[in-house]
């Protein structure tokens, strides 16, 4: 997303990935902050956050229907706060992608660019 990260949040062969860091004034980072306006997609992130699910068990844990945490996670799939991790199949046969939370991120504000990219690098290990 923003250029002055310390990293691209590159899921490695553990499935972990880098932490990221955002500047407020990042044009990406109103997607991101914008995927994250409503309740529904905090609590889905917050869940992912635990474990891994599919759509489904998303949907019961935050109360919600599975159309609406699909389109919530959509969302944060584009934001990439969130990243399709496995498949599963269900009782019937069908395929099932499992979602989990991607990187850890943090947004920050204000700084001039010369100390962003520093400041960076001190949030991102500090995150690891």
């Amino acid at each position: 997303m923003s250029e002055l990260r310390p990293s691209d949040g590159a899921v490695d062969a553990s499935g972990e990935a880098d932490p990221r860091v955002h500047w407020l004034d990042d044009d990406e980072t109103a997607q991101l902050l914008g995927s994250l306006s409503c309740d529904t997609a905090r609590d889905l992130l917050s869940c992912l956050q635990e474990s891994p699910a599919t759509a489904t068990e998303l949907s019961k844990r935050v109360d919600t229907s599975v159309q609406n945490a699909r389109h919530h996670l959509g969302n944060l799939i584009d934001a990439d706060l969130v990243r399709v991790a496995d498949t599963r199949y269900s009782e019937k046969g069908r395929e099932m992608k499992v979602y989990a939370a991607a990187a850890p991120f943090v947004v920050c504000v204000g700084g001039d660019a010369d100390d962003r990219e520093a400041f960076a690098e001190v949030i991102s290990a500090f995150l690891e």
